[in-house]
């Protein structure tokens, strides 16, 4: 269900590029010159929006357990994804398929990671890696399918055959059985009492008093600003380069399966690399997928543009898989959950604006070639940002075991002088007996 629940939400996502072209074409006109721009926003609330409401879905799970939260968002997202079939206009999208379609994925999707916890401790990493390697599954399917249905039965209908993926998550949300861990927790389950949990375990600040997850935290924004850049624009721009003559979505193709490959490489990779040292996977996968993003415009062969897209996948694949490790290693397990949903929300601004920003510069300059250069600038600086995290994170723990010696030779030095002043007050009683 977990694996289903991953595939549906991040093919669609992933797959956005068909739908923008079909967009395009249904809703575009030749006097509207800002067409790409406003068209963007659409998917890049939607892919915006899946992360934004992650610092929101991990409370109602934490109160409302992930059975309730992934049912209710895979309703939600149907709802959304349904009434998107039914617009006449480019507008209504905005909220149908870039709110309320997105904020149910994101509902659904959360909860399916945290369950996993319940019932798998040892080898967690490996079912995680099975679970996320059901988008690059879907990554590899769907747009072959999107592009068959669109042709067929045109992009309305479309949208609501994908409403059965969201109708098999719904079914799927209900398989989500927690494992109570104790009996005072069977208890109130039986009673049906809710507690409402004290307001520091709802709204867990304390992660961003760790400085190396404070770099991290904005870090890896600043680098996605041309992250989602190639999902959204890389379909259009090669119609427009390479017109009719070629499949387009072969290149989405190559990068679901690499990520896959990816995923399951460079997660075992980590295991071997000590700490935050993990970082610098992160920081290699940033720089490779700058740097392919600079070189989409070069590509003048439409196999340079598969192997750009093979290596990209393979990056974009170590980034994700390798965000829970290094979050565990930077603020321990206790907190892990929250700080990743915070990361999650604060990724969400630049991804959401970066798609966008490059459908104007096409508009404006009436290609995508600027648009992907400047997309590749972020992830080199997000990259050389993240560098001194393992610096940063050495030193504090050099600080806190210089506190707690510190903090044990003053409590020795107490005990001494409480000693001390014991023998002294024992041996005055003893002189007053004698």
């Amino acid at each position: 269900a977990a694996m289903w629940c991953n595939g549906a939400v991040f093919g669609i996502q992933n797959s956005c590029g068909v739908l923008f072209v079909s967009m395009l074409q249904h809703f575009g006109g030749s006097e509207d010159r800002q067409m790409a721009f406003k068209t963007a926003w659409v998917s890049s609330l939607s892919m915006g929006m899946v992360f934004f409401c992650s610092p929101i879905v991990s409370i109602f799970t934490d109160l409302f357990g992930c059975r309730k939260v992934a049912v209710i968002g895979a309703a939600v997202g149907f709802v959304g994804l349904l009434s998107s079939s039914f617009v006449s206009t480019i507008e209504p999208l905005y909220f149908t398929y870039g709110v309320l379609f997105a904020c149910g994925c994101s509902f659904a999707y959360q909860p399916s990671l945290v369950i996993l916890g319940h019932y798998f401790k040892k080898r967690l990493g490996l079912v995680n890696g099975i679970v996320t390697a059901g988008s690059s599954l879907f990554t590899v399917t769907l747009p072959f399918l999107l592009r068959v249905l669109i042709d067929s039965v045109d992009l309305f209908n479309t949208l609501r055959v994908l409403c059965v993926l969201m109708f098999i998550l719904f079914l799927a949300g209900f398989t989500y059985k927690p494992l109570v861990s104790n009996a005072k927790d069977k208890e109130v389950a039986k009673k049906g009492k809710f507690r409402f949990p004290p307001e520091k375990k709802i709204f867990n600040f304390s992660v961003f008093k760790v400085m190396s997850y404070r770099i991290w935290a904005f870090g890896i924004p600043a680098a996605l600003f041309g992250y989602f850049v190639p999902y959204v624009h890389l379909m259009k721009h090669v119609k427009d380069r390479f017109g009719d003559n070629v499949r387009e979505e072969v290149l989405l193709l190559c990068l679901g399966i690499t990520s896959g490959i990816g995923r399951l490489i460079f997660g075992r990779v980590a295991d071997y690399i000590p700490g935050a040292k993990k970082v610098y996977l992160q920081v290699a996968s940033f720089f490779f997928i700058g740097l392919m993003s600079m070189m989409i415009p070069l590509c003048h062969v439409f196999g340079g543009l598969i192997a750009v897209c093979l290596f990209m996948g393979l990056f974009d694949g170590c980034f994700i898989c390798i965000m829970a490790p290094i979050a565990f290693e930077l603020v321990g397990a206790q907190d892990v959950s929250q700080a990743i949903g915070f990361l999650l929300g604060l990724m969400s601004i630049p991804m959401t604006v970066g798609p966008p920003i490059a459908g104007l510069l096409r508009d404006h300059l009436g290609t995508y070639d600027v648009a992907f250069y400047l997309a590749g600038v972020p992830p080199l600086i997000g990259g050389a940002i993240l560098c001194i995290i393992p610096w940063v994170h050495e030193r504090q723990k050099l600080k806190e075991r210089a506190k707690t010696v510190d903090g044990e030779t003053t409590e020795k030095m107490l005990e001494n002088e409480s000693t001390l002043v014991s023998d002294a007050a024992e041996k005055t009683v003893k002189e007053m007996e004698s």
